[in-house]
């Protein structure tokens, strides 16, 4: 599994690298948190959706959303879910906040290898940098093992705390090539909402992501109400040290864990050890976790987002290099699963007036 998990990040990085080419042709390269409530919630407040979920539109979905929570908020009935076991896991990149034209995570990455330059003499006959720096789409294109070299050794050998204030201050001043928004901006109000909603009616709501943990922890509290330590994602090597006489841990070259595809089944094992009655996803990497969730003798839901709203945000799905929606599509319709449509289902897509 985890040789498996290796090669699935090496070709997902390299598809990354891929749709960097365009990012960078693009000029390329927020809630108060807490644990669930365990109180048991009536069945009013399990049916109060108008006013929890404003900006879901009435529908198919949102319909199938507020039947599932009644379901198993009810006591008293079969289909009743004690609190402890109301445990819904949401995927981050394309299902919680917006993924194009470039996961947001690799442009940080890559501007990361830019701000390590000038301690790297030696990249400026690399070229892979080369091509990065001429924003070179071609050259690019064919270097794309030498860049993840790049951004290996450029995102290692800091410590975590240090590591963890570059992402602060690279999001607080970085801006999306579209929006020209900050990216925490770019959350998706509808599951702000449907993560409040689920909260208030007894549910723990975890992020399980191909993203790295370190990427997320410093600002899904403030985005979603989700605390770090709900948060389920890749892992990079870490290594313990003591510098100037402190005890610290130093980030490695290397991958630790990849949560993405059946790697995520794992991570909700491994991290919460129980299986989810609650799933929410938006592309092929997030089948196997629907597939778990859907297994599960409790009363379950499994959701995907369907991108296909180009005009308020982006539209894409089969033909994707980033956040492909294809076999897990076909297995939603064949299963039953609820696929969201973005453009019909959502009043809004992010925080502020509606957009």
């Amino acid at each position: 599994m985890q040789s498996w998990s290796r090669r699935n990040w090496l070709g997902r990085v390299t598809g990354f690298a891929g749709a960097a080419v365009l990012a960078l042709t693009l000029g390329a390269c927020a809630g108060k948190g807490g644990s669930a409530s365990q109180t048991t919630p009536s069945v009013a407040s399990a049916q109060n959706a108008e006013t929890a979920l404003p900006s879901w539109r009435d529908g198919p979905a949102k319909r199938a959303i507020v039947k599932f929570v009644g379901d198993v908020t009810r006591e008293g009935t079969l289909t009743y879910v004690d609190p402890e076991a109301r445990i819904a896991v949401f995927d981050n990149d394309g299902t919680l906040w917006s993924e194009q034209p470039l996961y947001f995570q690799f442009v940080f990455l890559l501007d990361q290898v830019k701000a390590a330059a000038p301690n790297h003499p030696e990249w400026k006959n690399n070229p892979a940098f080369k091509a990065l720096m001429a924003r070179d789409q071609a050259a690019l294109a064919s270097q794309q093992k030498q860049l993840m070299q790049l951004v290996a050794t450029a995102n290692s050998g800091m410590s975590t705390e240090t590591y963890d204030q570059t992402i602060r201050d690279w999001l607080a001043k970085a801006r999306h090539p579209k929006f020209n928004r900050p990216y925490t901006d770019l959350v998706y109000q509808p599951q702000i909402e449907l993560l409040g909603y689920l909260r208030a009616n007894g549910f723990k709501t975890y992020i399980v992501s191909g993203g790295t943990i370190d990427f997320m922890r410093p600002w899904v509290q403030k985005a979603y109400g989700i605390p770090p330590e709900q948060v389920i994602g890749s892992s990079q090597v870490v290594k313990y040290e003591v510098r100037n006489g402190q005890p610290v841990l130093i980030r490695q070259p290397k991958l630790d864990f990849v949560d993405d595809g059946p790697g995520k089944p794992v991570g909700i094992y491994r991290n919460i050890g129980r299986r989810p009655i609650l799933a929410f996803g938006n592309s092929d990497g997030d089948q196997q976790m629907l597939e778990y969730t859907a297994a599960s003798t409790e009363p379950h839901l499994a959701l995907l987002v369907h991108h296909d709203d180009a005009d308020r945000e982006f539209a894409y799905d089969r033909q994707s290099k980033i956040g492909r929606l294809d076999k897990a599509w076909d297995e939603a319709i064949a299963k039953g699963w609820v696929v969201v449509s973005m453009k019909s289902d959502w009043n809004t897509i992010y925080p502020g007036p509606a957009r």
